[in-house]
């Protein structure tokens, strides 16, 4: 089967209405802290056993400006930094059960205003968006070597 020539902007635009419709369903809860505070606690709460250095690697930033985002996190009760029990050097960053309660709302208030939209389209087609999303995941994790890229590792 030929793939029509607007599907990538079909998948951009469903992308984009997505985001929309959370972002919406966010920002009508009074959230207290900023959609990159957000992201912070979401991927700590993703990555158990993260430190600075690592959010900064997820964040793509510098270490400094990850601190500064946990510093301001720490100080609304929402992150918690703690030794390491193995390497009392280590600092690892921890939610607080505020960080948790805030977190479980947020993502209670998008499945209800995503499932809004949902109830609003045929159960068939329901159906049939969830199968091309699986495929779509799983497709989106598969690694495909680039052309003219040596698979073996090198060394210096």
């Amino acid at each position: 089967m030929e793939r029509p020539p607007n599907l990538a902007a079909a998948v951009e635009a469903a992308a984009e209405a997505l985001i929309g419709v959370l972002d919406s369903a966010t920002s009508r809860h009074n959230v207290s802290v900023s959609p990159t505070q957000l992201r912070v606690l979401s991927l700590i709460v993703t990555h158990p056993g993260t430190n600075v250095n690592r959010l900064a690697e997820l964040l793509d930033v510098v270490p400094s400006s990850a601190s500064r985002l946990c510093d301001r996190l720490e100080a609304v009760g929402l992150l918690r930094r703690v030794a390491d029990p193995r390497d009392r050097r280590e600092v690892r960053l921890v939610p607080t059960a505020a960080a948790d309660t805030l977190l479980g709302e947020l993502q209670e208030r998008r499945h209800r205003a995503v499932q809004a939209v949902l109830d609003r389209m045929p159960h068939r087609v329901q159906h049939e968006l969830l199968l091309a999303l699986l495929a779509f995941g799983q497709a989106a994790t598969m690694t495909v070597p680039h052309p003219g890229s040596d698979s073996t590792a090198r060394t210096a």
